[in-house]
């Protein structure tokens, strides 16, 4: 080997095996910034998808009024709920129009017209049937649709324990 083969080897750059320090670097900052950005977004996701994963309570019943109270003319009993929807605690006033059969059976209506959801009243026009003031819908006493509501109104679930009318969540109605 002459001296300028040898010399010409020499300023040539080593060849290394491995990783260069930028790509160390890049990879180390690269899985702190990944560390940190999950470490922000866990409490986010978690906040959002925990109400999801709660086990859901049954279907509460409510104490409205006395079973004796009850008539066959439809009476409007004002009642509270506890609700919860996701972190919103709530206790609101909820109305019902209870009233017996012709047999005596108790059952409860919901006073929320199935047209455009405002609240009816009862023998407003002295023809016993819920009136809708806004658009003039007319419902029968067993809240079936006579004009201008397309369905009947809603029937809350209702059962009579120990001489108390308890209602529990809204259904369809199944008396028309």
């Amino acid at each position: 080997m002459s001296n300028h083969e040898q010399h010409e080897n020499s300023h040539r750059p080593v060849k290394r095996s491995g990783m260069s320090r930028r790509q160390f670097l890049s990879y180390t900052l690269g899985g702190a910034g990944a560390f940190m950005a999950a470490g922000m977004s866990l409490p986010m996701i978690r906040f959002a998808v925990d109400p999801i994963l709660k086990k859901k309570s049954g279907g509460t019943w409510i104490k409205v009024v006395e079973a004796n109270k009850l008539t066959n003319e439809p009476q409007e009993f004002k009642f509270k709920i506890h609700q919860v929807d996701g972190w919103y605690v709530s206790d609101p006033e909820l109305t019902a129009w209870i009233s017996t059969d012709d047999q005596g059976k108790a059952f409860a209506l919901s006073p929320v017209c199935k047209h455009l959801g405002c609240t009816i009243a009862w023998n407003t026009e002295k023809n016993n049937e819920y009136v809708c003031p806004c658009h003039n819908a007319h419902y029968t006493k067993d809240g079936k649709n006579l004009i201008v509501a397309p369905k009947p109104l809603d029937e809350y679930d209702l059962k009579i324990e120990n001489d108390w009318v308890y209602l529990g969540p809204i259904k369809a109605n199944t008396r028309v």
